[in-house]
């Protein structure tokens, strides 16, 4: 008998939630953040971009504003209200100081114990070859969820007042080739989190979906991982553990 996952520790309060484009968070990981959120926790999210350039046909200027609405009410579904956006360029996100300095001052403002992203390899489940963005911003997500505690790294957030944060306990990627940890899905997180991609309907039909429910897709990739947690549904993450007993996440 293979050895099932452990679940993801939920004795915690406040989650980041950070992905390059609206509808990230919504393949899946959304459906954890609806279990989360009925439990009472404190879930943001944060997107890099504005997601401008996903839909093929649709001008960037017409597409963001789109795409933005429809990321706002996805997040709506699944009981998140405070969404931000860091205006990075779609398509062409540049990891680097910049763009570990931006997730940075979110994680000291919102002072999250768990930060979501997704995989920042080159494949993710199912040997998926990973887009650019996604890499670029989810690596940064790991190196950010260090940086925002400590004091000398950034010191300049220091004089917008956001402090050093360095509660981060895990940092839990979604979609990864081989995951760690699950969140139990089964029945009602499930249903939000298909509602939450379903309020990404202009997007979808951009791929050309006629008439776009997503549904058929999350429920099968759901009862798929939830097999591996021993569960009727599940999402698998990656996670990172970054502060242990005595130890603070920075220290090397």
């Amino acid at each position: 008998m293979t050895d099932l996952l452990p679940a993801l520790p939920e004795d915690w309060e406040r989650c980041l939630a950070v992905a390059a484009h609206p509808d990230d968070i919504e393949y899946g990981a959304a459906s954890a953040v609806a279990r989360w959120t009925a439990q009472g926790k404190r879930v943001t999210y944060l997107l890099a971009t504005r997601g401008e350039a996903g839909i093929d046909g649709m001008h960037p200027d017409e597409a963001g504003p789109l795409r933005e609405a429809e990321e706002r009410g996805g997040a709506a579904e699944v009981g998140v209200d405070v969404v931000e956006f860091l205006d990075h360029r779609d398509g062409v996100v540049e990891g680097g100081l910049a763009l570990r300095r931006d997730i940075t001052r979110a994680i000291r403002r919102h002072r999250p114990e768990v930060v979501v992203s997704g995989a920042f390899t080159v494949r993710m489940v199912g040997g998926i070859t990973n887009q650019a963005d996604h890499r670029v911003v989810g690596l940064a997500a790991l190196d950010a969820a260090r940086d925002a505690g400590n004091r000398w790294v950034f010191p300049e957030l220091a004089d917008e007042g956001l402090e050093p944060w360095g509660g981060v306990r895990y940092v839990c990627f979604a979609g990864a080739e081989r995951p760690t940890h699950g969140v139990d899905i089964t029945g009602e997180p499930l249903l939000r989190g298909i509602a939450s991609l379903n309020a990404h309907a202009e997007y979808m039909r951009g791929l050309g979906e006629e008439s776009p429910d997503a549904a058929p897709f999350l429920t099968w990739a759901a009862r798929a991982a939830g097999a591996a947690l021993g569960v009727d549904a599940a999402v698998l993450f990656d996670v990172h553990v970054l502060a242990m007993e005595g130890r603070p996440p920075w220290v090397s």
